[in-house]
């Protein structure tokens, strides 16, 4: 990743942007960087950023040349060569995270230094030069995970629930690594005997070619790689939001835009259901269509830029007695805020089939990304459902897979699905529509092998070769967690605004003379949005919205 003016190669570049990847800033633009930094004179050898570093500056060049390399171990990655008038830094800029290389001064010169509260402070107020910086964050975090180049290695295996696990929760964090694969590297051998790694412990991340952790949970690869460690979580905040869904994310980037502190809470990723679909076409202002993980990177991204706070980390309980209120982490952390977003979402329900979380992550799936669409290229695959993620799901594998069977319950799609993705199944070539028709067995070794359809019409049942089922039927609300402090409807969604009869109101003790808001769950400041929330529309565009227009409530609270 090297701009053409550079002498030395560094990675490839996918891009063909590569002046929007690699902008030189005029001396105009310069001169309004300095004034948010100071300049420092620098020497040949001099390192100006660290691997792992938590403190990550932003450094313009106005003289002389910066390296930037990938170290592992002993080795190094020439990723760029910065000239004058180039700048170091992608989206780790802006999240507070650990710099993922080293930053080393190759020519005597000097540059200009911003630390991470400083270039937070100029991208929110210059326009021109947050365009172009925010810009050439995107684009060099892009090509670094198009590279595989990161700080750290996941050797792992295609028949492990544990590898797909880890590779969704680093792809839909947008955090680039090296894969390693047990079955297809003739060279594993040397590495895992180097690390002392037994193949029984696959799937294995290696941190920074130091820490091996073995089979790690989400948690501990978001601790290794010092996602939380940049959040402050001792003062009260004005709103936490838990969960990073459209919604939730929608509510955060209007919280901080308009001056409010707010923290986001997401247990293992951004984008909720929506961050896994493959294609969302009917979102206003995307013509081409954006992935549910695009679009929720974006405004992940956005909502950091105007400084929100984000912590992955599972809320176990809300303290509800008390104010201000009180949210309670898995690792026993506590989060105090005056006022609440719930954006928990919901989950698809499983089959009940009586060994179906055998095959979980090795061979049945829950969502359709790029990740799952690699394991099964060339293959016949089912898709169970027929809402708008199954339809998504179908006609995205379709592109990869040799045939793609679409099960449903019911006589047909037009009850349940937008019209614009019948139209792609019907015309599709690689998609057979079966009506009527469930799964009614599973049969693996260590992957799913073989699956059993049953029509419920004629009571036919079949039996097919099959290694792959992605399943996106009805949901579950995700309310276990509140443990009783909010109303909730007969299936569990949440109750608020005018679907709080007077009767719920008062057997909540709702303790205010004026009713809730619209959004507003029967505990004061306390809001709900998206799947989460009874009688919402499950729609993307519906979501964004909910969380968006929950913030002029938020204020009203805030001013009570």
């Amino acid at each position: 990743m090297t701009s053409m003016s550079n002498a030395r190669r560094g990675l490839p570049l996918t891009s063909s942007r590569i002046d929007k990847i690699f902008p030189t800033l005029t001396q105009a633009q310069i001169n309004r960087v300095a004034a948010h930094g100071h300049v420092r004179s620098v020497q040949p050898g001099e390192v100006l950023l660290e691997q792992g570093d938590t403190a990550v500056p932003f450094f313009v060049v106005t003289a002389g040349e910066v390296e930037i390399v990938r170290p592992f171990g002993t080795h190094e990655t020439l990723i760029t060569v910065h000239g004058p008038g180039e700048f170091t830094g992608e989206v780790n800029m802006l999240s507070g995270r650990r710099s993922l290389v080293r930053a080393r001064v190759t020519k005597p010169g000097e540059v200009i230094e911003l630390d991470h509260q400083q270039i937070r402070g100029l991208v929110q107020t210059d326009a021109e030069l947050s365009d172009i910086l925010m810009r050439a964050f995107i684009l060099r975090r892009a090509e670094l995970i198009s590279a595989g180049v990161g700080d750290i290695v996941l050797v792992g295996s295609a028949y492990s629930a544990g590898t797909l696990r880890i590779k969704e929760f680093l792809m839909r964090n947008g955090h680039p690594y090296s894969y390693i694969d047990l079955e297809r590297d003739p060279d594993i051998q040397n590495l895992l005997d180097s690390f002392k790694i037994f193949t029984s412990e696959i799937p294995v991340l290696i941190c920074r070619g130091q820490l091996v952790l073995r089979n790690p949970s989400n948690q501990q690869i978001a601790d290794c790689l010092g996602f939380n460690e940049s959040v402050d979580q001792t003062h009260v905040r004005d709103l936490a939001i838990i969960g990073a869904g459209p919604s939730g994310l929608a509510a955060a980037v209007y919280g901080a835009s308009e001056g409010l502190d707010v923290l986001v809470l997401e247990t293992s990723s951004p984008g909720g259901q929506a961050g896994s679909s493959s294609r969302i076409e009917n979102y206003l202002g995307f013509p081409t269509g954006i992935t549910g993980q695009d679009l929720a990177a974006r405004a992940y991204l956005q909502a950091q830029k105007f400084g929100a706070g984000m912590l992955v980390a599972k809320a176990t309980r809300l303290i509800c007695d008390r104010k201000p209120y009180v949210i309670e982490l898995e690792n026993d952390a506590k989060i105090s805020t005056r006022t609440v977003l719930i954006a928990t979402g919901a989950q698809y329900r499983k089959l009940p089939l009586e060994n179906l979380s055998r095959f979980e992550g090795t061979g049945v799936y829950y969502g359709a990304t790029f990740v799952e669409a690699q394991l099964c290229g060339g293959e016949e695959v089912i898709v169970v459902g027929g809402g708008n993620s199954a339809g998504q799901a179908a006609v995205f594998l379709a592109q990869t897979t040799r045939c793609v069977y679409m099960l449903v319950r019911s006589t047909g799609l037009a009850a349940s699905m937008s019209r614009y993705l019948i139209r792609r199944i019907e015309k599709s070539p690689t998609i057979t529509l079966l009506p009527q028709t469930e799964i009614i067995a599973v049969e693996g070794g260590d992957h799913l092998e073989f699956v059993y359809w049953r029509n419920t019409q004629s009571g036919q049942t079949e039996k097919h070769e099959i290694r792959h089922i992605f399943i996106m039927t009805g949901a579950d609300p995700n309310t276990s967690w509140l443990d009783g402090c909010i109303a909730l409807d007969a299936k569990g969604f949440i109750k608020t605004g005018p679907d709080l009869s007077p009767d719920s109101l008062t057997a909540a003790g709702w303790p205010l003379m004026r009713q809730p808001y619209l959004l507003e769950t029967s505990l004061p400041g306390v809001f709900a949005v998206g799947d989460v929330r009874g009688g919402s529309i499950k729609r993307v565009a519906s979501a964004v919205g909910e969380g968006s227009i929950t913030i002029s409530f938020v204020h009203s609270v805030l001013q009570e």
